[in-house]
């Protein structure tokens, strides 16, 4: 019984991480493909063009969505807390 507590508390805080990363990891390759077609489009090599907006976007992303995430990280953080009383009763 403790291997399938394990095992669903690993696959809850995988899925959590996925929900929360994917906004950032999203904005993040949309404006990167945009920038790397730009930069095919216009023959210009400039290692500040692809950083610079990947980190703009990426601090409007975390500006837009950051109370969802952190809603979200609490919220996971809340219910793996309340249920360590019911994992302990079970194994003992």
């Amino acid at each position: 019984m403790e291997l399938d507590w394990a095992l669903s508390i690993m696959a809850s805080t995988l899925q959590t991480t996925l929900q929360v990363a994917s906004p950032m990891l999203v904005v993040a390759l949309v404006v990167g493909l945009c920038i790397s077609i730009f930069q095919v489009v216009t023959q210009i090599q400039e290692m500040t063009l692809t950083f610079v907006p990947k980190i703009v976007a990426a601090v409007v992303t975390l500006a837009v969505f950051g109370h969802w995430m952190l809603i979200t990280i609490v919220e996971f953080s809340i219910t793996l807390i309340s249920n360590i009383p019911m994992y302990i009763k079970d194994s003992i």
